[in-house]
């Protein structure tokens, strides 16, 4: 196959994530997952996947491997990402797969791992992997190969849990909603839960065929779901990425509400004013004024680098519960052990209905600053943030912004780009910082390379 592949950010990292992911390396992958944990005593492993066509192929060659590594198998078919976490516990699996590229289009397709806790997989675990990666692969004599079983009732598990995250006492009645799946892995799941609870939900995103994953729709591309909301007259829209654990949602206004106001919202229900010591965390990317919001109500705040991984290491480090990305990726430890998409509308729902507000009004309390990000295309970034002349450049930004904006100049860990970012207060002056930051990036890296 000639499509991109890449790992998930829970996946197996390091030298194996410059592998393409080809059914051959799936195959071998699974094969030497599949030894690690039969050394450590067997037992079962789950997969899933989302809906993207590729999952077909994925699946079967993972099954072959761990199977002929004597692994007992249960699939799961297509199920969000943190159903996996969720049913990976319940089922006392060893670990649990799950096939999916996320928000990225049907062509790409990637892995991600969870331990027998829902967690990520420990790094000792990771590398034994890599390491058996090298080895030849062969298959166990005949009657020590794996089975391999389908769990039928997987989806209504999940359901079932979801809603357990809430009160017994949360009704949705009288709420009109408009839920996009992006054509992804809660096409089957989400309806239910809200239906369930009492919703009128209104589907757009839920007819997957293997092609349309994330196509125009979902938590990256919200437009068709604003447009739903206001000819729908809906209380609120729900948009989440093809494999669950992002969600954006919309309000009654069509205002798009992102995961710093959602952030915002849940941390203002959990959390109230500082009557606790738990605090948020957010990363640098998140708005300053999720920051400023927090600190009004008491809440502790404190960032850590981009992605959900280093989010969740900073909780289990300061010990608190809740954290979350400006994308959607909201995490929420009293209830799971991973980025739930589903989860964290719950805990929004159930704001509205404790503090008596609507979405637009609870997601007022928090006033977003003006954010520009120029993304500086280079081939080659080294050397970025310790070039003088750049570093003078955003000093002399910060200084004109005071104590009312901040710049983050960031390599891209993905792309060939460096991204500049400038929040403040003023829209027109935030536009302009960053321009200039931007031109003398490109500038100074292209006298290097000259």
């Amino acid at each position: 196959m000639t499509d991109k592949k890449y790992f998930g950010t829970d996946g197996i990292r390091g030298r194996v994530g410059a592998y393409p992911i080809t059914p051959d390396f799936m195959l071998k992958l699974g094969w030497a997952t599949g030894k690690v944990f039969a050394r450590k005593g067997g037992g079962k492993i789950l997969i899933g996947k989302d809906t993207r066509i590729s999952g077909y192929m994925f699946e079967s060659a993972l099954e072959a491997g761990l199977t002929s590594a004597g692994m007992d198998i249960n699939l799961l078919g297509p199920m969000p990402t943190p159903a996996v976490a969720y049913l990976t516990r319940t089922f006392q699996a060893q670990a649990g797969i799950v096939i999916s590229a996320s928000h990225n289009g049907f062509e790409d397709n990637g892995i991600k791992f969870f331990s027998g806790q829902g967690t990520k997989l420990p790094d000792e675990i990771e590398k034994a992997i890599e390491d058996v990666l090298d080895e030849e692969l062969t298959s166990v004599e005949s009657k020590e190969l794996g089975k391999a079983s389908r769990i039928v009732d997987a989806s209504g598990r999940y359901i079932e849990f979801c809603k357990s995250t809430v009160p017994g006492n949360l009704r949705l009645n009288g709420l009109k909603v408009v839920l996009d799946c992006a054509n992804g892995a809660t096409y089957h799941i989400a309806p239910n839960v809200f239906r369930e609870l009492g919703a009128t939900v209104i589907t757009i995103g839920t007819s997957p065929n293997g092609l349309n994953i994330n196509h125009e729709c979902g938590s990256t591309q919200p437009a068709n779901l604003v447009d739903e909301v206001l000819e729908e007259n809906a209380d609120l829209g729900i948009a989440f990425d093809g494999d669950g654990d992002r969600v954006v949602m919309v309000d009654h206004k069509g205002e798009l509400v992102d995961g710093d106001e959602l952030l915002y919202i849940i941390a203002r229900y959990k959390l109230g004013h500082g009557g606790s010591d738990q605090g948020i965390i957010g990363t640098v990317m998140s708005n300053l004024g999720l920051e400023i919001a927090l600190k009004d109500q008491g809440i502790p705040f404190r960032r850590t680098l981009v992605g959900d991984r280093y989010v969740m290491a900073e909780l289990i480090t300061r010990g608190w519960l809740y954290g979350g990305e400006s994308s959607g990726h909201i995490i929420c430890l009293d209830s799971t052990s991973t980025g739930d998409g589903i989860i964290s509308v719950l805990q929004v729902l159930t704001a509205m209905q404790v503090f008596s507000q609507t979405l637009h009004d609870l997601k007022n309390g928090m006033t977003k600053f003006p954010q520009t990000m120029i993304n500086v295309r280079l081939s080659n970034s080294k050397g970025v943030m310790e070039n003088k002349t750049i570093q003078l450049a955003v000093s002399e930004a910060e200084q004109e912004l005071g104590n009312t904006g901040r710049v983050l100049l960031r390599p891209s860990g993905t792309e060939p780009v460096v991204r500049v970012m400038v929040e403040g207060e003023d829209v027109t002056q935030v536009d302009k910082l960053a321009a200039q930051i931007a031109e003398v990036v490109a500038q100074e890296m292209q006298k290097d390379v000259a």
